[in-house]
Formats: C-alpha cells, sequence, structure tokens
C-alpha cells in the first residue's frame, strides 16, 4: 500500500477520534498531533556545517526558557521545525516497539515510526529571519576571496518546566507529515530533578481546621510540609506505572508516557478556619519549596463564603509551540484568578471536569499543574473527573471514547485526592460556610440503583438545611444545554435518571462544564421553566428559591479548551444567557443570598449576573 494511501486512511481515522472525543463541535486535528504516526525516510542531507545549539549549557533551574540556534543551513525551509523531547535518550528515530501495538491506533505503515511522543516542537520560520537567511555566515571562500558556501542560521524559544528528566532539541526537516532528523543536541538536565514542586492544596472535610497538601517529586522517599510556626506532616508517597494505564496499548502506556517521579501528599491539621498560614514542603536532601502562604476556607455554618468556579481549562503554552492539545483560553483565566486570589476575597476553587487535557501525553500534567500552582498552591482546589481524565473503551467508563488516552482516572486521581470514598470512586461532597456541594463523575454509572446513584440520593437527603442553606449539585456533563453538535451535548438517559433527585432534594444550583461556553436557564425541570427570575431595581435576574420551583442549571465549560459557538435561532424555552467567551464564574452565598457572576478573563468584566435569594412569599 502507497505512503499516501496509509496516511490518508489514518487522517480519516483521526478526525473519527476527534469528533467522538469532542463535546460538542469538533477540535481542528493539528499535523503535531499526529507525527509519531508518519514513516520517517532517510534523511540525505550531507551538510558539514549544521550545527544545532542551546542557550544553556549547564543544568537547568526549575522553570525557565531556553534558545535554540540552528546554524550551517545551506537551504532554509518552511518544513524546518525543531522538537524538545525527553527523556534525552528516545530514539526519534526508529521505533523499537511491535508494530502490532500501532494497527490498533490505525497505523499501517511499515516501521521505522518517530514513536516517542515530543513535548513540544515549533517550525524555525517562528524566526522571521531564518527562510530569508538574513543572519548569513560564510563557510567556504574562493580563490579571489568570494565566499562560495554560505549558510543560515535561525533561533527559537522554549519555555519549560522541571519534567525530571534530561531534554534533548532535535531538528527535523519534512515539516510533520514526512519528517526527516538533520541533527541532535546534546542533552541538559535539571539541576535538581528531585525537587520538590506544583504543591496544590484542598479540603479534607468540612470543618476548615484539615487541608491536604499534594506535590510532586524525582525523590521517592517521605519528605514534609512544615506549617503555622513548627508543625509539621511527613507525606505518603505513590506514583503509577504504565502497567496502570488502560488497554495493552493507548498513547498513555505507549508513545505517550512520561515517568511521573512520585506523587506526595500531606494532611495539614490543627488549623482555624477562615485564616492564613504559611507552609513549606519537601526535605534536607531534596530542598525545600519556598514559604508559601494559604487560607484555610471557612467551616461549614459559618456566615459566608466565595468560591470560583470553571471546567474544560486545560493548558496552553507561552512561547510559540505546538503541542497535541492546546485549549486558548488557559492562561487568560489563569491570570485573572491568579489576580482574584490575590486579592484575598476568595476561599476555594472548584474544577469540574477537563482538567489538564493531557489524554494520555503526561508530561503535559507537569505544564498543567505548574500553570495553577499560582492559585491551587493557596486555597483549596477542588475538582471533579470528566471525560477527557477517565473515559477509555473497555475501562468500565460509562461513555467508550478514547477522551483519555488511556489514563482510565489514574493519573488525575494520583495528582487530585480528593475526599472520595475510594478509588476510582470519584463522588463525593462537602460543606464551606453556608453551601452543601454534591460533587458526582458523570463517567461513571449513574442509572438508578447503580452505587454512585445511591450515593447521590443519600448524600441529597442528608443535608441540614439549617446549617447549609445552599445544595450546589455539580459534575462534568450538563443536563441542558443549546449546544448543537455531530454528538449530543446532553445524555437523555442520565438526566432521565439523575434529574428527579435534583427536583426531590430542592438542589438550588447545577454547574456543569463539558460544553465550551457559558449558559444559564431558568429554574428547569423536564426542559420546562417552572420559575422565571424577576429584574431587581439594578437590572440584575433574581431567582426565589424560598418558594422553590426548579434548580438553575449553568454550564461553565469556557475557561480554557475553544468555545463553542451557540447555534442561532436557538430552539429551547429554559436557555436565558448564552456567551461564548473564556472566563470563570464567582460565587458569594450567605444564608440568604446566593450571588453569582460570570467574569470575562480578558476584559475582567462581568458578562452576566443573577442572584438566588430565601425569601418566602
Amino acid at each position: 500500500m502507497k505512503l499516501s494511501l496509509i496516511n490518508l486512511l489514518l487522517s480519516l481515522l483521526l478526525v473519527f477520534l476527534a469528533v467522538s472525543s469532542s463535546s460538542s463541535s469538533p477540535p481542528a486535528i493539528s499535523k503535531f498531533k499526529v507525527i509519531n504516526r508518519r514513516v520517517l525516510r532517510e534523511c540525505l542531507d550531507v551538510n558539514p556545517y549544521l550545527s544545532i545549539n542551546v542557550s544553556k549549557s549547564s543544568m537547568l533551574p526549575d522553570e525557565g526558557n531556553v534558545t535554540v540556534t540552528v546554524s550551517g543551513v545551506v537551504d532554509p525551509d518552511k518544513d524546518d521545525w525543531i522538537a524538545m523531547i525527553s527523556p534525552s535518550n528516545l530514539d526519534v528515530s526508529d521505533c523499537p516497539l511491535n508494530a502490532a501495538m500501532y494497527a490498533q491506533t490505525g497505523d499501517l505503515s511499515s516501521l521505522p515510526l518517530l514513536c516517542h511522543y515530543p513535548v513540544k516542537a515549533q517550525y524555525l520560520s517562528n524566526d522571521p529571519s531564518y527562510l530569508n537567511c538574513n543572519k548569513q555566515e560564510c563557510k567556504l571562500y574562493g580563490e579571489d576571496n568570494n565566499c562560495t558556501i554560505q549558510t543560515c542560521s535561525g533561533s527559537v524559544t522554549f519555555h519549560f518546566v522541571n519534567i525530571r528528566t534530561e531534554l534533548e532539541f532535535v531538528f527535523f526537516t519534512g515539516g510533520f507529515d514526512t519528517p526527516c532528523i538533520l541533527k541532535r543536541s546534546q542533552p541538559i538536565g535539571f539541576a535538581n530533578p528531585n525537587q520538590p514542586l506544583y504543591g496544590h492544596l484542598s479540603s479534607v472535610d468540612s470543618t476548615g481546621t484539615t487541608m491536604k497538601l499534594t506535590w510532586v517529586s524525582g525523590d521517592g522517599n517521605p519528605q514534609q510540609v512544615q506549617y503555622a510556626d513548627g508543625n509539621s506532616a511527613t507525606s505518603v508517597v505513590t506514583t503509577f506505572k504504565p502497567h496502570d494505564m488502560c488497554s495493552d496499548l493507548s498513547p498513555a502506556k505507549d508513545f505517550g508516557w512520561h515517568d511521573p517521579g512520585y506523587i506526595h501528599s500531606a494532611i495539614i491539621s490543627g488549623l482555624q478556619p477562615s485564616s492564613s498560614y504559611y507552609y513549606k514542603y519537601g526535605s534536607d536532601s531534596v530542598g525545600w519549596s519556598k514559604d508559601i502562604k494559604f487560607s484555610t476556607p471557612p467551616a461549614a455554618g459559618a456566615s459566608e463564603t466565595t468560591f470560583l468556579a470553571y471546567g474544560d481549562m486545560g493548558k496552553a503554552p507561552i512561547d510559540q509551540s505546538v503541542e497535541h492539545y492546546i485549549q486558548p483560553g488557559s492562561r487568560s483565566v489563569v491570570e485573572a484568578l491568579t489576580d482574584e486570589v490575590a486579592a484575598g476575597n476568595v476561599d476555594s476553587i472548584l474544577h469540574i471536569g477537563d482538567i489538564s487535557y493531557a489524554t494520555g501525553f503526561l508530561v503535559e500534567w507537569d505544564f498543567f499543574l505548574n500553570l495553577i500552582t499560582p492559585v491551587a498552591g493557596q486555597l483549596s482546589y477542588m475538582t471533579a473527573i470528566g471525560n477527557h481524565e477517565r473515559d477509555y473503551p473497555d475501562s468500565g467508563s460509562v461513555y467508550v471514547t478514547p477522551d483519555s488516552g488511556g489514563e482510565c482516572g489514574v493519573a488525575y486521581e494520583s495528582y487530585f485526592q480528593m475526599p472520595t470514598s475510594a478509588k476510582d470512586k470519584p463522588w463525593y461532597s462537602f460543606e464551606q460556610a453556608t453551601v452543601h456541594f454534591t460533587v458526582i463523575s458523570t463517567e461513571h454509572d449513574w442509572s438508578e440503583n447503580s452505587e454512585q446513584y445511591n450515593w447521590i440520593k443519600s448524600d441529597l437527603a442528608s443535608v441540614d438545611r439549617t446549617r447549609t442553606p445552599w445544595l450546589i449539585f455539580t459534575g462534568h456533563r450538563p443536563m441542558y444545554s443549546s449546544q448543537d453538535s455531530i454528538l449530543p451535548s446532553v445524555d437523555s438517559d442520565f438526566v432521565e435518571s439523575v434529574e428527579p433527585l435534583l427536583m426531590e432534594n430542592k438542589v438550588d444550583l447545577a454547574l456543569f462544564g463539558h460544553v465550551h461556553n457559558y449558559e444559564r436557564t431558568c429554574a428547569v425541570y423536564k426542559n420546562q421553566c417552572k420559575g422565571m427570575p424577576i429584574k431587581d431595581s439594578n437590572g440584575v435576574d433574581s431567582y426565589n428559591s424560598g418558594n422553590y420551583t426548579a434548580p438553575v442549571h449553568v454550564v461553565i465549560g469556557m475557561a480554557g479548551f475553544t468555545l463553542d459557538i451557540f447555534p442561532s435561532p436557538v430552539d429551547n424555552v429554559w436557555s436565558l444567557e448564552r456567551i461564548s467567551e473564556f472566563g470563570y464564574t464567582k460565587v458569594h452565598a450567605t444564608k440568604d443570598k446566593l450571588s453569582f457572576e460570570f467574569v470575562n478573563s480578558k476584559t475582567r468584566e462581568v458578562r452576566d449576573s443573577f442572584y438566588i435569594t430565601k425569601e418566602t412569599n
């Protein structure tokens, strides 16, 4: 079979997989995403002048930028590119694994293959002087002292974080479709691959007196967190290996694997709610983090709380690199969250699914954790599992899509250790001041009389509304969305099974992600508006939950992933506000009033606001 036909068949398969993994409109397929499935031709270049140089020759810090320069290029080409790979001993020119492992992915081509996925890559044309050969160097002069061989050079800059393994930069030509290796740099290691990094907090219970700190290190020995002027706790150490991933072959187990190091977690106890302290984590042998200020959330029953909420954030590079999944809004959202936290008026954050979008390319978890550390290291960062953390065929997930890339929740539950009852049962509840949060997994069985269904029913029924008058239900996939797509955004079976429990237990607010925009409903049940808001004197929508009618549903999946555009017109009666902009939501809850804002992360403008009261007519 000719290579062009093979690539055509492969491209069709990848488009199908992309469509199946999208909540709504399918994301564009990046050529970079499929380079590891391409046949490598032999490089015929015999250029003796070619060299590749890296700006940092010494060991790398925990984060920074490195400039890679390729010089001695005789004929610059738009298809010339540089990959950052790790570990540095990867053979990116020949695949050592059994070809049968690739047949399942649709790869029918012959070996060798580029079988290990680059961390990131850039075309040298990102340097505007490269293709025009503005940076010239004469390599050979003739007898008349005229230059007979003139070469060109170009430079690109890569951002890096400490991923514990050595980095190497590889110069290719032939583009992403038919890559050919021309030159490799010398490997560069990190000054301290065991450095404790990416500490992030979560709530253990509803008292505000105990929190869990989780961090990553290349060191598998127990470390410590020191906090609150003299207190300390020793970490519990976990990790995961390729055999923990789904399937006999998947990106996570195969070409997307990267060693996660060791995940440390420690319980910080003896605190006071709504108070600030300092902590640091690590050990004398491998180093310590800096001193970090953090705040505890208010205890259940306290008079008020403020939290931020969103879904579907992921990450994006801060250099010009391409990666297999880029969520373009994520950086502006994190910048806005950082400012909110720095202002000191936020108690916690709730991220409801599609966390990092690593989807089997495990090094991307490190980049995501680095991204959120400025906020998640200072207050409780609570999460729900989404399809891109859990789903994979034959793995026990409700939906048989390859959306997790074979991670099947293992990486997610290692990095984000929520107060669940057991592994792969990622549903839980917690209380914060006036709010009871019921957090479910839409990716695990929620059918009537399933284990999760019975837990949801019990948890909702157990809420003491005198202590926590507000009941918020949250999970990843929504019950209501106006989004029109190839695959439905809403699973009617999920709605039929679980929605009655929300109504029976008078859930005030239901928050979901999965669809990449913002949408607010009336007080809705079974596709009918049971209650409509009224405008107050400032023109803000007000719902009255004192005379309860039904939950208000809000989709908040606009925190990073490429936005979904709403159809026009929208054919339903329950959708009141629809906004396709990147941002986050901010909720303030007292005993009698729950105020809700959607904030555009670029402009910081409040784009929608409403509130719910407990007044009884």
